[in-house]
């Protein structure tokens, strides 16, 4: 079991949901966080102040997925994140070492799905 976390640009969250679906991946969380990168920012200037902007809007994923699914569903992301330019984001793929529904109880591969 793997645990799957993707920042991505908030405006290829569609993208990447439609590539999901395409491979089959339905369960994921999705949150609005704000981060820096290789990007570094950006200044901008309101009413003559020079700010300087660091932490950019990004989206996360957090996808929990069996082992079956750890490659279609990176394949996935990268296919409906990918631009080509600075920014695009990153996949953090990490062990699960524990999962329990909390309906049913089950735990493990059953309680993923």
């Amino acid at each position: 079991m793997k645990l799957i976390v993707a920042f991505i640009q908030p405006h290829k969250l569609e993208d990447v949901k439609k590539a999901l679906f395409k491979a089959e991946i339905h369960k994921m969380s999705v949150t609005s966080s704000l981060g820096c990168g290789q990007q570094k920012g950006f200044t901008e200037t309101y009413r003559g102040i020079i700010s300087e902007v660091n932490l950019l809007k990004k989206t996360r994923l957090d996808i929990a997925v069996n082992e079956n699914f750890v490659e279609p569903t990176i394949k996935a992301i990268i296919e409906g994140a990918r631009t080509g330019n600075i920014g695009d984001g990153k996949i953090f793929v990490t062990d699960l070492h524990e999962v329990i529904r909390i309906r049913t109880g089950e735990r493990g591969k059953e309680a993923i799905g």
